[in-house]
């Protein structure tokens, strides 16, 4: 069973809401970014998303998008990403890391090179934004190495699609709450509670929502009817210009506390 598999389950026998916080990888200070990754975990995480930097993150909002240009603007790449995984798992072997992306990065550093370097680095799946359903054979070495393809789904998503995504998902599905980029100011948990319900019917992973989740309150919306709420553009502009080890690990601790405590409330 995966490190994926079995926080899930650990999560579901324990009758709580996991929390998948998203953060760009190198940002804001490269140095720190193991330090951030342990900082997030102590404050409640279950998952960690990381965001491999990108020039042209299409699905991103201002904020994310400002981030990657400033962990690119430091020279961040795929290879620093990596290494940041192995040294995060010489003291924690036990939390999942989802890699969040763009197929470029992965195509330039060679599929089969990445399956090997991202398993041997400790990482456990891969969310690539464009890269549809129909496309996946290109990560057949990925999926092959045991990385968990996180696969999106929306509310455009049409009916005999959705029914795919369900099929085929593995570790988690991600849903997007609303038709937009992340950190988008609209959030309606009405519109989309009843969609969720019946995708968790449906799918052979289990749900995770996000985009618009800001808060404690708008994470506790999500979290009565999904198995995990994703939350990265509001804690990725809380960081934005820390630059010290304990200014960061101050900031995480104050924004994600908070969230973790109302999902279990």
């Amino acid at each position: 069973m995966s490190r994926i598999d079995r926080r899930f389950a650990a999560l579901k026998t324990a009758g709580r809401t996991g929390l998948i916080p998203f953060v760009t990888a190198g940002d804001p200070a490269p140095e720190h970014s193991v330090a951030l990754m342990h900082a997030l975990v102590a404050a409640g995480a279950d998952i960690i998303e990381l965001g491999v930097p990108f020039s042209d993150p299409m699905a991103d909002g201002p904020v994310i998008q400002h981030a990657s240009e400033r962990a690119i603007a430091k020279g961040v790449g795929l290879a620093d990403v990596l290494k940041w995984v192995t040294a995060f798992r010489e003291r924690d072997q036990e939390t999942p890391v989802v890699l969040m992306g763009y197929l470029n990065p992965v195509e330039i550093h060679g599929y089969q090179r990445f399956a090997t370097e991202a398993v041997a680095a400790g990482v456990d799946g891969v969310l690539l934004v464009d890269c549809p359903l129909e496309e996946a054979e290109v990560l057949a070495p990925l999926r092959n190495a045991g990385l968990k393809q996180i696969l999106l789904a929306a509310p455009t998503t049409a009916p005999a699609r959705m029914a795919q995504l369900c099929e085929a998902a593995e570790g988690f599905l991600y849903y997007v709450s609303f038709a937009g980029i992340t950190g988008a100011g609209r959030l309606s948990t009405q519109d989309i509670a009843a969609r969720v319900a019946d995708i968790r019917t449906h799918a052979k992973a289990p749900v995770a929502v996000g985009f618009g989740v800001k808060d404690a309150q708008s994470a506790k919306a999500i979290g009565g009817f999904a198995d995990a709420v994703v939350i990265g553009s509001a804690l990725v502009e809380r960081l934005d210009g820390a630059a010290t080890e304990q200014d960061i690990v101050a900031r995480v601790d104050a924004f994600l506390r908070p969230i973790r405590a109302a999902l279990d409330a």
